[in-house]
């Protein structure tokens, strides 16, 4: 047995002696340089390719088998155009694995390595020829093993363009050092590189720092301690910077993945604008098609010259798969801060969504907002509104069911977004009391006053253009309102409006211890054009008229009825082009400026004397002629409202008249024959002026109207009937002498 060992041990020493004086005797004997012909020829037979080595071909033999080759460089398919080419590369293998079919490789190392990848329009690759038969694993084959003790990649770039789409990818200054790789073996990683694309737009530069843990049979992989950070330039996005850390896993194999204390920073530029982002994943899994965390952060904050926007996510409680998600408790804080004003917006609710039919419902919403500014009511405005959200991604539609508080309003609303790319809006709104007066700009002092026309300065047009893109169909109601000094109450609009057509039917309220009732229509598809059909009725008109423009000029309780049309570009032009008809009808009431019963008690000492003429007076806001009762109806032609049928009465003076009202060019020019009652007594005055009949002409601008009683009229009418009334006298006398004459 001894002697069987004993030969045994010197023949395998012999063998081995004999291997290594073969392998050292072809290690000193053989020249691989002697076969670059042969090679390339070789190459060139199979591949079509032109293969040039420029370098020394090195080889070892033991304790493992390598090569170490340089220059080497490889052409396009049947060209001489350059396809790759390397500086240098050393790839070594063990030696005794590899007759038990077992590669594994020692040290991999290349520098300078340039390759180019392209695809063709007719969608092949120029290296559709290298990926053949031998690039396709054979079913059966041993799975290669390999325990590298190193890994050096150097001065490495890669392109890749797609000629039928024009993008262009290119990784420049590759750079990749490893420790030992091989199965379950912890390896660190520095990676670097710089990638450029036009297709988007990139230019980044980035760094990777890392642990490896695998396992290529069980496919599973682990980074431990990742540092990753990444600069330049993406989109339109300039200065930009990442920042990566944490631990992450994958099992291929079950389809799981996790990560632990994953956190991801950036910051950049774009235009005027600088941002920041942070996320942050304590612990994060997918399996199997499923996925949960205990919470999900995002912070992000954006500031500019126009202001800041600081906003944060957070999703405690994710849980879902592939389909379907939930979280118990999203919330999203904002943060807007402008020159002017700040905002601050916080949202909270359950949120569940199914990713592939694309819904999304928010079923218990909270909304609170804070505005803060010098323009807003007394400089803050906050809100909370609660309810609900559910958003259809695939249908491109939202319904909203929100109720709470705006400063004094309680608001209950449904809002319903269809049609993402042209929105369609329909609403149902009820709000208790709004004042908008609160949230429309502020009147200077003279805002009342007409501004001068700058010489040389065109009015400025409508625009009406956002009219054309809205698509609104809803119902707005208001207990009570207060809009450019105007109150109502129980104010309700029906709005349609689509492809620049708005009608509101009906537009009524309550107002000025009247209502109001008909619609308002606009068009803006071509030049802008409004009609206005509105019925009011027993409504206060001096209360109404004061509110609504500052005019006090007429009083008096009843109805108005107004049927108008009007367009153009401007507001000019609008008047101007005024169309329609208009009525009144008053009780109780008075015209203020003039007071014409007693201008026409004090003429009466003109009487007798010569020379009596017109007198004119500027509107004085002491004196008013009083009314029991007013009606007149106008037709509106091209901005003139023209009246024949005025009618005014009061016990002491009936008034009647005809003019014209110009709105177009804010004057008027209108002529009211006043005539006084028979008798004056009781009220200070005397009987000989009662049933005279005076014309007053009012003229003028709106701004400074004037007043024009004609006395002279007034005294040829007080001469006429003095002498009628003498003739009456006459024939009366005689008329009783013939019939006393005609007795006897």
């Amino acid at each position: 047995m001894n002697k069987i060992l004993k030969y045994g041990l010197i023949g395998t020493g012999a063998g081995a002696g004999i291997a290594v004086a073969g392998v050292a005797y072809i290690a000193a004997t053989f020249n691989p340089n002697d076969y670059k012909a042969q090679i390339i020829q070789a190459v060139k037979d199979s591949k079509q390719r032109n293969l040039h080595l420029d370098g020394d071909i090195k080889l070892s033999f033991y304790p493992s088998i390598g090569a170490n080759i340089g220059k080497v460089s490889l052409s396009e398919f049947n060209s001489d155009k350059e396809f790759a080419a390397l500086e240098t590369a050393r790839v070594s293998l063990a030696l005794l694995p590899l007759l038990s079919k077992q590669v594994i490789v020692n040290e991999v190392a290349v520098s300078g390595l340039k390759a180019t990848l392209i695809k063709h329009k007719n969608g092949t690759t120029n290296i559709d020829d290298l990926l053949g038969k031998d690039a396709q694993k054979k079913d059966g084959s041993a799975q290669a093993q390999f325990d590298i003790a190193a890994v050096s990649i150097e001065k490495t770039s890669l392109s890749y363009r797609d000629e039928g789409s024009g993008a262009q990818y290119t990784i420049r200054d590759l750079n990749l050092k490893t420790g030992r790789i091989a199965n379950g073996v912890p390896s660190k990683i520095d990676l670097s590189f710089n990638v450029q694309a036009n297709q988007p737009k990139l230019d980044i530069t980035a760094q990777l720092k890392s642990t490896l843990t695998f396992d290529l049979e069980k496919q599973r992989y682990r980074l431990e301690g990742l540092d990753l950070q990444a600069s330049g330039a993406a989109l339109d996005i300039g200065n930009l910077k990442l920042k990566a850390g944490g631990d992450a896993s994958a099992d291929l194999a079950t389809q799981e993945f996790g990560a632990k204390k994953f956190r991801l920073n950036a910051s950049g530029t774009k235009a005027k604008d600088n941002f920041e982002a942070a996320l942050d994943a304590p612990s994060l899994s997918f399996s199997k098609g499923k996925f949960s965390g205990d919470k999900l952060t995002l912070n992000a904050k954006l500031d500019g010259a126009s202001g800041n926007i600081a906003a944060a996510l957070s999703l405690p409680g994710l849980e879902g798969n592939m389909q379907s998600f939930k979280s118990s408790a999203f919330a999203l804080d904002l943060d807007m801060k402008q020159p002017e004003q700040a905002f601050k917006v916080k949202l909270s609710s359950p949120l569940s969504g199914n990713i592939q039919a694309q819904q999304f419902s928010l079923s218990n919403l909270t909304v609170a907002v804070n505005a803060t500014g010098d323009k807003l009511p007394n400089k803050s405005v906050s809100s909370e509104m609660k309810g609900s959200v559910q958003v259809d991604a695939l249908k491109q539609n939202v319904q909203a069911n929100l109720a709470g508080g705006l400063l004094q309003s309680q608001i209950k609303a449904k809002v319903g977004v269809s049609n993402f790319a042209n929105p369609a809006i329909q609403f149902d709104v009820d709000i208790d009391q709004l004042d908008a007066d609160l949230y429309l700009p502020k009147k200077s002092a003279d805002a009342s006053q007409p501004a001068a026309a700058k010489p040389g300065q065109p009015e400025q047009p409508l625009d009406l253009s956002a009219l054309r893109k809205l698509n609104l169909d809803g119902s707005l109601r208001v207990g009570t309102l207060k809009v450019a000094n105007v109150k109502s109450s129980k104010v309700r609009l029906d709005i349609k409006a689509r492809n620049g057509l708005v009608n509101i039917n009906p537009l009524s309220a309550n107002l000025y211890q009247g209502s109001t009732n008909g619609s308002l229509s606009v068009n803006a598809q071509a030049t802008p054009s409004i009609a206005v059909n509105q019925n009011l009725s027993g409504v206060n008109v001096a209360a109404l008229t004061k509110d609504a423009a500052g005019f006090d000029t007429l009083e008096g309780k009843g109805n108005i009825g107004m049927n108008l049309t009007m367009q153009g570009h401007t507001v000019s032009a609008m008047k101007k082009a005024l169309n329609g008809n208009l009525s009144l009808n008053l009780v109780d009431g008075a015209v203020k400026g003039i007071n014409v019963a007693k201008k026409l008690r004090d003429a009466q000492g003109m009487f007798g004397k010569g020379g009596a003429s017109a007198q004119t007076q500027s509107a004085n806001k002491e004196e008013k002629t009083d009314f029991s009762e007013l009606k007149a109806t106008f037709k509106v032609t091209n901005g003139v409202a023209h009246n024949d049928d005025l009618s005014m009465k009061s016990p002491l003076l009936r008034l009647a008249g005809n003019g014209d009202i110009d709105i177009g060019n804010d004057s008027m020019n209108y002529v009211a024959k006043a005539t006084l009652a028979k008798t004056l007594e009781g009220q200070g005055g005397r009987d000989n002026v009662g049933g005279i009949t005076v014309p007053v002409r009012v003229s003028g601008p709106f701004t400074n109207l004037k007043y024009t009683l004609d006395f002279g009229a007034m005294v040829g009418e007080a001469a006429k009937q003095k002498v009628q009334t003498e003739v009456k006298t006459k024939l009366q006398d005689q008329l009783k002498g013939g019939l006393k004459g005609l007795f006897k």
